[in-house]
């Protein structure tokens, strides 16, 4: 049998597409445009399923001797990716095609520009960044571990993401998470956990939710932990405790509000501080460690990227420094 691995001389790209997410003709038109004026040998191409999202075929594309890994698609295409690259030294670029397409936004890449997308593939400069690795634990089996790129949470964020429709997301795109999120609202209860931060004490706590983030930035020009960075080794953490109605319209407020305007501007620093010293009920706590345990008093769902991930009484969740390549423009050497 002919051996599928590129030349020494001319190395060779993957692309792992989501059929159902992307056009498939003008995706290979750009892509193999970029390859050939980039030197490239003919570029293999690997569509995922509804039972292989992307983590299997990641695989094989590299036993295949792919150089370069492209995922066409939503951030669950990107997440099971990603999880099979991590630690392997093979760079991942982006071509985003789904609603919220969170890591290329927190990277500042191109949302809706395929030859933008492929030129970065060919072109670009490989940036190491962190990844979460959560360790989910159920009764009668034994700890899973799954890696994500964005954003990880236990409690109402799991709930909204199972309630979002699916024909809602390809009409509105991310607004069809608002509309799960107003429907999940009215019957959302806090529950209790017990969480500790690496080297500190046991703490509990009544939540909604509690988020694990790599990196903050959320569509509609919320900033959910505006000093999140997706390469400092450390895991951001979002408490939300929101005491009724009003408790999450203080959240909404201060995501898209202080975290987002009023930080632009000396002025608007000034308002954060005088408001952080007022008395009051929070609603949001900001943590950051390099891991965390959390202990639930019952069973809450949980989710990674978006991507349902069932429920659990117990999660370890820690960062995993610099264990991905991410392509991004040759100018960006942050």
């Amino acid at each position: 049998m002919t051996s599928t691995r590129p030349s020494r001389s001319r190395p060779r790209a993957a692309v792992i597409y989501n059929p159902i997410k992307v056009k498939l003709p003008e995706l290979k038109a750009e892509i193999n445009t970029a390859a050939t004026t980039a030197g490239w040998a003919r570029t293999r191409w690997y569509p995922t399923s509804v039972e292989d999202p992307g983590g299997l075929i990641a695989a094989e594309a590299i036993a295949d001797g792919a150089s370069l890994v492209f995922a066409a698609g939503g951030d669950g295409t990107v997440r099971a990716v990603a999880e099979t690259l991590r630690g392997s030294g093979i760079p991942l670029s982006l071509v985003p095609s789904g609603t919220g397409n969170l890591l290329a936004r927190n990277l500042d890449l191109p949302l809706s520009d395929l030859a933008t997308a492929a030129l970065i593939g060919f072109t670009g400069h490989s940036r190491p960044i962190d990844m979460g690795v959560m360790s989910i634990e159920r009764e009668d089996a034994p700890p899973e571990e799954h890696a994500f790129l964005v954003m990880a949470g236990i409690g109402l964020d799991a709930t909204i993401m199972a309630n979002t429709s699916a024909m809602l997301k390809r009409t509105v795109g991310w607004l069809a998470y608002v509309d799960a999120g107003v429907r999940t609202l009215a019957t959302a209860k806090p529950f209790r956990l017990h969480y500790r931060l690496e080297g500190r004490s046991l703490h509990s706590v009544n939540v909604s939710t509690i988020l694990f983030a790599n990196c903050g930035s959320l569509p509609g020009g919320l900033e959910l932990l505006p000093d999140s960075s997706v390469d400092d080794g450390k895991l951001d953490l979002a408490v939300l405790q929101p005491a009724g109605l009003f408790g999450w319209v203080r959240i909404w407020r201060k995501l898209r509000w202080e975290n987002g305007s009023l930080r632009r501007s000396r002025i608007g620093q000034r308002i954060i501080t005088v408001t952080r010293g007022r008395k009051g009920t929070k609603t949001i706590s900001y943590l950051r460690t390099r891991s965390v345990t959390v202990r639930l008093d019952e069973p809450q769902g949980v989710e990674l990227d978006g991507d349902q991930m069932g429920v659990t009484r117990s999660v370890t969740v820690r960062t995993d420094p610099h264990a991905l390549l991410v392509r991004v423009p040759a100018t960006d050497r942050a």
